[in-house]
């Protein structure tokens, strides 16, 4: 065994989750130029973390980064239509 193994660390499935969430959005705020914590506020009051990301994670890290962001801002925008929510 390489000595540099045993320092190694792999993340668990919900560290690799909470990882992925966290960069969905910042990507998302970035397009929309809006601070990252104003876009999380904005995704969790419509439940896009823990209805969509969180469960969808297997297929969305799939994807690229450039789909995973046009996707989400297109659901945003559709989930607050549909929730009657004022941006």
């Amino acid at each position: 065994m390489n000595p540099k193994d045993k320092y190694e660390y792999c993340p668990s499935e919900d560290e690799k989750i909470a990882i992925f969430v966290a960069s969905c959005v910042e990507s998302v705020a970035k397009a929309l130029d809006v601070a990252p914590g104003t876009m999380y506020q904005r995704m969790a009051r419509i439940g896009l973390i823990k209805d969509y990301i969180i469960p969808c994670y297997n297929v969305l890290h799939t994807e690229s980064r450039q789909h995973v962001t046009e996707d989400l801002i297109k659901t945003i925008e559709i989930w607050e239509k549909k929730q009657g929510v004022a941006i």
